[in-house]
């Protein structure tokens, strides 16, 4: 039993990589930031935190090429 609480952990744990180098949002990890850094406010939805995600990478005039 030990091996598979490992083996779990080893798969969350590249799941958040393979998030991070393609650019995803960690929905998981915003929660967690805010009941630590923020105790009290009420986080973003999923799909609100989605939108937010989006709108922080495509809604910056100058931040791409094309």
């Amino acid at each position: 039993m030990p091996f598979l609480g490992k083996l779990r952990r080893r798969v969350a744990h590249v799941g958040v990589l393979l998030r991070r180098v393609i650019g995803a949002p960690d929905y998981d990890s915003y929660l967690a930031h805010v009941q630590r850094r923020h105790p009290g406010t009420v986080p973003l939805t999923p799909d609100a935190f989605a939108r937010d995600a989006l709108a922080r990478r495509y809604d910056r005039p100058g931040s791409r090429c094309c």
